[in-house]
């Protein structure tokens, strides 16, 4: 029997997944593993590769609209969405956005010159900036909703509400998982190159 995410959701059950004799699996983990084959595990990664690829394409676009690339729309959008009174650092920044704080400097400095962010310097620790949006970005960001509220309705359109809470706790967990894993895979080939895995 299949098993229910919701009412009107349901996972189909896999079929003939035996893997084909000598075949090395990808993944070990019994949780991962079904009949003791990997392919439900394969085509789950590449659902998942593939929903990327297009939320990321949504997001270029998005940003596209406003002269921006993907990642100066989701730092400027970041900044507009975290951002208190007094501002908000590039290190929170940064930290929700999952890149460096050096690269996020970089692309907060074009946002700036486009005058799209205000830095001023913290009045608690001088070595430290506060970023805010201005009022050309925010009337960029507002106008920007009447196309970015239908697609993201229509990017999760399949999800109940207990099926997107279920997911926005999964993700938080698979981004730290998704960390050791880099982490691990510096670990097993240091040099970005294994044995011979052509």
């Amino acid at each position: 029997m299949a098993r229910k995410l919701s009412a009107t959701h349901e996972i189909a059950p896999q079929k003939d997944l035996a893997p084909p004799a000598g075949r090395p699996l990808t993944v070990s983990r019994p949780e991962l593993l079904r009949d003791g084959s990997d392919k439900a595990f394969r085509h789950f990664v590449h659902d998942t590769l593939a929903f990327s690829a297009r939320i990321q394409e949504v997001r270029g676009r998005l940003g596209g609209l406003i002269g921006l690339t993907s990642t100066q729309y989701t730092i400027l959008i970041t900044i507009a969405h975290l951002h208190g009174p007094a501002g908000v650092g590039i290190n929170a920044v940064a930290e929700h956005v999952h890149l460096s704080g050096a690269f996020v400097t970089i692309e907060v400095n074009k946002l700036v010159a486009r005058k799209l962010v205000s830095k001023e310097t913290s009045l608690e620790d001088r070595r430290r900036v506060n970023l805010t949006i201005t009022a050309k970005a925010r009337a960029l960001l507002d106008e920007l909703t009447v196309v970015q509220a239908p697609v993201n309705d229509a990017l999760f359109a399949d999800l109940t509400a207990e099926e997107f809470d279920m997911l926005r706790a999964i993700m938080t967990r698979l981004v730290d998982t998704a960390d050791r894993s880099l982490h691990l895979f510096g670990f097993l080939a240091p040099d970005g190159r294994g044995t011979d895995f052509t």
